[in-house]
């Protein structure tokens, strides 16, 4: 009998912090992140925490479901793989003319495992063109806004959380209620090492392979009708990395070099602290995980377009928040 996949997630989080205890070694060794333009620490740190995070939520999920065929199986081989090219990256820097091809064959494969149409009156070449697109978007996002200490947990955590209620509510498939249960136990493992001031990052070779699982569990919830709730669930990365992405190529900057110029970066530059900071995405990822929710117990265009609508105010008040200069204490 298939064990709930609440088991999945201090089991997960057990190996993912056991993992880490034994690799951290090697990673002050061999995988330190130096500061450079991007960073938000100002002194060497290991990098490669990802390795655990990811290899736990995998061997979870192959231990809850033995051998799973079809689109997780595929998910598990773009998984690896990213995790591969992301671990080259992290030690020696790939050039983006060959990291983006191998990060796009992976959305592919993914995506052709998982099969579907999510807006029949469409043709499918285009929609599946789009949803590459979209899923190589988010695999980079993901890796972008990954750039102070507790980011990822902040946004990751309630957003597999909502999706791990949404598939016990029989809103998401059973493997992928698995898949999302095993990651976010993975993640909480890790948590502990990132919190700020940071003992460990992800790097690269988890901000990737956490970006093609969470594109997939979100490509699934849309193919279930949840697109709005999909949507909904990562607004505040969707919309922090595309700003400024577009910003920045408005500019003439050059979008691939690293950068300090997110908004939550711009926070902590203009005096906010990095608790702060965290606790405010991580508050926001709630309201959106809650407005997510709603638009799935009340399916339609109405409770679709006001959720999203909702949604939108609430991450543009935000980035507007981190864009200001903190207000001082004019008594401090």
């Amino acid at each position: 009998m298939p064990l709930s996949p609440l088991v999945a997630i201090p089991l997960a989080a057990a190996l993912s912090a056991g993992l880490i205890v034994a690799l951290r070694p090697l990673l002050q060794r061999y995988a330190l992140a130096r500061p450079n333009a991007r960073s938000s620490h100002r002194i060497p740190t290991p990098q490669g925490g990802g390795i655990a995070v990811v290899a736990a939520a995998l061997a979870v999920v192959f231990g809850f479901s033995g051998m799973p065929g079809g689109d997780v199986a595929a998910l598990a081989v773009g998984t690896v793989a990213l995790a591969l090219v992301g671990a080259v990256d992290d030690i020696r820097p790939l050039p983006v003319s060959l990291r983006l091809p191998l990060q796009a064959a992976c959305v592919v494969l993914v995506l052709t495992a998982a099969g579907g149409q999510l807006v029949p009156g469409i043709p499918l070449w285009c929609e599946r063109a789009l949803a590459v697109l979209a899923g190589l978007w988010f695999v980079n996002l993901t890796n972008f806004m990954d750039g102070l200490d507790w980011m990822t947990v902040a946004e990751m955590v309630p957003l597999l959380a909502a999706l791990l209620a949404f598939g016990l509510a029989g809103r998401l498939p059973g493997d992928a209620t698995l898949v999302a249960a095993a990651l976010l136990g993975g993640l909480l493992g890790f948590a502990p090492f990132n919190r700020p001031v940071a003992r460990l990052f992800l790097g690269d070779v988890g901000s990737l392979p956490i970006g093609l699982v969470v594109a997939w569990l979100l490509y699934r919830l849309a193919g279930e009708g949840g697109l709005a709730a999909a949507i909904l669930l990562p607004l505040y990365y969707l919309a922090d990395a595309t700003l400024t992405l577009g910003r920045r190529a408005l500019a003439g900057d050059k979008v691939w070099q690293a950068h300090r110029s997110h908004f939550y970066q711009r926070a902590t530059t203009n005096g906010r602290s990095v608790p702060f900071v965290i606790g405010a995405v991580f508050v926001l990822n709630l309201a959106l995980a809650l407005l997510a929710a709603a638009t799935l117990a009340a399916p339609g265009w109405t409770m679709a377009l006001a959720g999203l609508a909702l949604g939108a105010g609430l991450v543009a008040g935000l980035l507007r928040l981190f864009s200001l200069p903190a207000v001082r204490n004019a008594a401090a």
